[in-house]
């Protein structure tokens, strides 16, 4: 035992966790817990950042392009509330992200006097919004309550945490014991029973379909296993993209998925909410099964099925695999078919414009193992069905919260815990500017993200929504946009600009070689861009 403060106790705490970036803002609350980083400066890199979104939406993306902790501090109250949005994205979208933050003076929370950054109860509010929430009150509480953060982190289904402690405290001093002995929760085993009822509903089933999402992002190589014994497409919406590689014939995206539902009549879910069958087609087949792996019990609760196995996603998917042996026959191959599906809803998709053209050419320049960050933009919806994806991870998207701005500041994160390899931000002119400030971050770190922004002056589908469906009554969807090539130079970044597929091919060429940040606008023309919903939300049969 060691004598520290508080501050000094979290963050060895962390560092024994293996945390070895944190993003962050320092302030007055948090000030021991910043000067204890400065001693582990050596082992623990510090990225500060121009807001605290940014903060969080890095931290996050470091988490989810690694599936390794993120970890980002700020101060309490306004801080951390401005950081709310990564949390939230966090949450939906199955990620293990960690906020250290800290309280007004322990003596006078929940007393409403009006301290600097009090809120009327912090620690509601955020374990409203996260896995898991709690103070330390102590030096010698700092590793457990640590300890017990990971251990939430890493157990289950993997959703942000919080460690607040007041003011007052962070200074404090007391011999402190850093061994705590806290292992992550092992899943569950796959109940022998359940794996036998999911066998038989497979042997009935002439024509599967494996639908994945971010719970299942560690099991490709099980998942690809079990779609080649079953000869089963395997469908993603945008979470699981990379799961199956898309260049593997079982892997499909929703389009070519859709054109398979209709004959489907077994479903197996794994790790995944199943979105894009129950929301998006919002269709079933007569008399379709439906089996589910996950490792949330919640879920089960939440859609009906006939088979449900509580468990890891590839501990599961390994373990059917097993049950399989010996109880099914060869099933003759569905490669020529399934290549045949595919190669049609490519062909298909070529009319959403300009959207694909621009698509084809990021996914040609962009290295196979390069890391793609969506936004919420016709680029990003597009991109969910026609942009391949060859590994997990490297299709980086805010899940269910579809948070306008996560991408550009989610993007530098992923830069962070991939230096080497070439990371893209695909933006809409209205997401980034939620985060362009985050720019100066870029530049005083080297973050060499190449950012690509289409600049249509609007918010996009909302005026198209105004336009088509409120009989052009337009009101806050068109926008007023800097020059984004001066704007970017103006940091430090490189700023271009590309009018046409052929330019933005050559630009990014230039972009990936750069040894800077790189922003490059695209315009287009306000309205010209096809409709992708038809794609994303097909009409259900009776429609």
């Amino acid at each position: 035992m060691a004598k520290m403060t508080t501050g000094q106790a979290i963050a060895r705490s962390l560092q024994i966790h293996g945390v070895d970036t944190i993003f962050g803002i320092p302030g007055a609350h948090m000030y021991d817990f910043n000067d204890a980083l400065f001693e582990l400066k050596d082992d623990i890199s510090f990225y500060t950042t121009r807001h605290e979104q940014g903060a969080g939406y890095m931290a996050y993306g470091y988490a989810k392009s690694t599936g390794r902790v993120g970890t980002y501090t700020v101060v309490p109250g306004p801080g951390v509330l401005n950081s709310g949005a990564a949390l939230c994205t966090a949450y939906g979208a199955t990620t293990p992200l960690l906020c250290v933050t800290g309280n007004i003076m322990s003596n006078l929370i929940g007393k409403g006097r009006g301290q600097l950054h009090e809120l009327p109860d912090q620690l509601a509010t955020l374990r409203s919004i996260t896995k898991w929430s709690e103070r330390i009150r102590c030096p010698q509480d700092a590793p457990k309550i640590v300890a017990e953060a990971f251990n939430q982190l890493l157990s289950g289904r993997p959703q942000p945490v919080t460690i607040e402690a007041p003011w007052d405290v962070f200074g404090m001093s007391a011999e402190v014991d850093l061994a705590v002995d806290i292992e992550p929760t092992p899943p569950p085993t796959p109940n022998q029973s359940d794996l036998q009822a999911a066998v038989k509903l497979i042997k009935q089933a002439n024509n599967p379909m494996i639908s994945v999402g971010a719970g299942a992002l560690h099991a490709g190589q099980s998942i690809a296993q079990l779609a080649q014994r079953l000869q089963a497409p395997v469908s993603s919406h945008r979470s699981g993209k990379g799961i199956v590689s898309d260049d593997s014939p079982y892997a499909m995206n929703l389009v070519a998925a859709r054109r398979l539902w209709e004959e489907t009549d077994l479903l197996i879910g794994i790790g995944s909410r199943l979105e894009l069958q129950h929301f998006r087609w919002r269709w079933f087949p007569p008399g379709i099964k439906i089996i589910r792996i996950d490792i949330d019990p919640e879920e089960f609760k939440r859609i009906p099925m006939d088979v449900g196995i509580l468990t890891d996603s590839d501990l599961g998917t390994r373990a059917l695999l097993q049950a399989l042996e010996g109880e099914l026959d060869k099933r003759p191959s569905r490669e020529a078919q399934f290549r045949s599906v595919k190669e049609k809803s490519l062909a298909d998709i070529q009319v959403v414009q300009p959207q694909m053209d621009y698509l084809n050419v990021i996914r040609d320049v962009l290295p196979r193992d390069g890391f793609f960050v969506e936004e919420v933009s016709q680029m990003g919806f597009t991109a969910r069905f026609g942009f391949p994806v060859y590994e997990p991870r490297h299709y980086v998207t805010c899940g269910y919260q579809e948070n306008l701005g996560f991408g550009f500041n989610t993007a530098l994160g992923v830069k962070v815990a991939h230096p080497n390899k070439s990371v893209i931000s695909v933006c809409g002119d209205g997401g980034f500017m939620y985060g362009v400030q985050e720019l100066a971050t870029a530049v005083q770190y080297g973050i060499n993200v190449v950012t690509v922004v289409f600049n249509n002056s609007a918010y996009g589908n909302v005026l198209r929504d105004q336009n088509t469906k409120y009989g052009g009554r337009v009101i806050g969807s068109k926008l007023n946009n800097p020059n984004f090539v001066a704007l970017a130079e103006s940091f430090g970044a490189m700023g271009m600009k590309a009018e046409n597929p052929a330019k933005l091919k050559t630009a990014l060429e230039v972009a990936f070689a750069a040894d800077v940040p790189v922003v490059i606008e695209v315009p287009v023309k306000q309205g010209s861009e096809t409709t992708p919903w038809e794609f994303t939300l097909p009409p259900v049969p009776s429609e």
